[in-house]
């Protein structure tokens, strides 16, 4: 080949890599797609000296698209809902709170429908892309607030948490999110999904103004920083997820360690723990496996049973009649959720609301006054970008069975990022008592510095993956293949799919024939068809 050829086949390529980047620049919108409608609300006038200056005075944020604001039509993310309703004659309290402690409201963002799903995708507006992770989900339903603040378009934003709405998005962006004990801050003014477990949350980089905005939302007065005398590890929970514990459990151990000593952390099977101390479990549980010693994964996959049914159950009352006279257009992941929550009826909606109030007590009594939480956030990083319905299902079966536990217990839950995992966000979550979100807004910006150095020294350096560090390639190759066979197995068992789960478990036995789980498993559904 000549040189001239050589030539003109470089320039190609260079032409090709200039005109890719292009296209990805402009596939990504200015505002990152957060933003649905821009507004100012403006801080009241400074007080005069010798007052002190409002406390947020200087700050901006964005509010998710599901706070009236006077004058305004609420969409709750689907134009139908917009098209039928009228704009708000007040504000929600809460946005009124933010505005008069001295930010500056600059916008409404962009929010699943009906704030009906954990991914942030929305087909009428679009999905927000996620700054941290360009190639993976937002995560919802409060996706434009938390890629708003990602992005630092504004230092904090508003929005829900019924779910999880928070406490995901904030994981897969990177970013601090907090979810409030329920019921301590006011949800006047703010489109209902689910009453038993919605609540007001806030999204920021910083935890000194986390704590700052957190105050403000919970119109509590100064009081000095306490510090926890426990660090309960969840260590069940740290094992439904796909991170090495090198990037999570053991940053938290030794940032612990450095900030409060050893003596203070403690561990506990989460599961067991609930197993014993909420009864009302055993009507969501599977019996077999209770009896076979898996109680404490069958007894957090209860939980989360519990709380979709009642989430189900509640919406269907808030929005059954608005749902049957519109006929709104819903895109194809809610529109399957909507469906299974009008044909909820209730059956076992007094056991639910018995195994809510039994777990309330429960955590407030492991946790008492002096003590901090701590469990993954989600079961490992964001999913990737148009994934298929039935993985994304798998995922959230997962993740509900750590998200349940403060939504039942309405505790309170600050969700931390702690690095990066495969080019994507990693998060832990600190949980305190109902009630102790002063508690634990303090202890997230006291411990923080100390976690962020962890985070540092482990992301540089190699993760081990066994205690010799000789585990074959092919070994633990067939150990991921065994469990992601045995996730979607259960996955599609609670969705009702019962002989494709059966075929999971099956192919599971088939790299692993001793796995006692996926025999059980396959087992009781074979009865099924007996």
């Amino acid at each position: 080949m000549s040189a001239a050829n050589l030539w003109v086949l470089l320039g190609l390529g260079l032409a090709g890599i200039f005109l890719a980047s292009r296209r990805r620049k402009k596939g990504i919108k200015e505002d990152f797609g957060a933003f649905i409608e821009r507004i100012q609300l403006l801080p009241p006038p400074q007080p005069s000296p010798p007052k002190a200056p409002h406390p947020l005075t200087g700050l901006t944020f964005a509010i998710k698209e599901l706070f009236d604001i006077e004058g305004y039509v609420t969409g709750f993310g689907n134009p139908d809902w917009r098209r039928t309703h009228e704009p708000a004659v007040r504000t929600a309290p809460v946005v009124t709170f933010v505005v008069q402690g001295g930010a500056t409201c600059v916008g409404r963002t962009v929010m699943d429908e009906m704030a009906y799903s954990l991914y942030g995708e929305n087909k009428h507006y679009g999905t927000p892309t996620n700054p941290a992770a360009p190639s993976r989900i937002p995560g919802g339903s409060s996706s434009g607030s938390a890629v708003a603040v990602a992005a630092e378009l504004v230092d904090f934003a508003l929005g829900t948490d019924t779910g999880a709405s928070v406490r995901v998005p904030a994981a897969f962006c990177g970013i601090l999110g907090f979810r409030p004990s329920h019921g301590v801050v006011s949800t006047i003014g703010v489109v209902p999904m689910a009453q038993s477990f919605d609540t007001v949350g806030l999204f920021a980089r910083d935890p000194n103004i986390l704590r700052h905005v957190g105050h403000i939302l919970l119109q509590l007065p100064f009081m000095e920083y306490r510090q926890p005398r426990r660090i309960i590890i969840a260590d069940d929970c740290f094992q439904v997820t796909d991170i090495p514990n090198d990037r999570t459990v053991n940053v938290v151990t030794r940032s612990t360690e450095k900030f409060l000593g050893r003596q203070v952390l403690n561990h506990i099977s989460l599961g067991k723990y609930l197993a014993t101390k909420v009864p009302s479990l055993k009507y969501f549980q599977n019996e077999e496996e209770s009896r076979n010693g898996e109680g404490g994964v069958s007894a957090l996959k209860a939980l989360s049973s519990a709380l979709i049914l009642l989430q189900r159950y509640e919406f269907k009352m808030n929005h059954e009649e608005w749902i049957n006279s519109v006929k709104p257009d819903f895109g194809p992941g809610i529109s399957t959720r909507v469906r299974a929550a009008l044909e909820t009826n209730n059956e076992n909606i007094g056991h639910c609301l018995k195994a809510r109030d039994e777990t309330r007590e429960a955590i407030n009594g492991l946790l008492k006054d002096d003590a901090i939480l701590i469990i993954p956030t989600t079961p490992g990083p964001a999913p990737k970008l148009n994934m298929k319905e039935n993985l994304l299902d798998d995922f959230g079966v997962r993740a509900f069975t750590l998200l349940s536990i403060s939504g039942m217990s309405g505790c309170c839950q600050v969700s931390i990022p702690v690095g990066q995992h495969d080019k994507c966000p990693l998060a832990v979550s600190m949980m305190a008592r109902h009630g102790g979100d002063r508690f634990l807004l303090d202890t997230v910006r006291a411990m923080y510095p100390t976690l962020q150095e962890e985070v540092k020294i482990a992301s540089s350096t190699q993760p081990t993956t066994t205690i010799n560090g000789k585990m074959e390639a092919a070994d633990i190759a067939k150990e991921k293949n065994v469990k992601a066979y045995l996730r979607r197995g259960t996955a599609r068992e609670m969705l009702g799919y019962y002989k494709e789960a059966i075929e999971d478990f099956q192919y599971a036995l088939v790299l692993e024939p001793t796995n006692k789980a996926a025999n059980l498993a396959a087992n009781r559904l074979r009865k099924l068809f007996e």
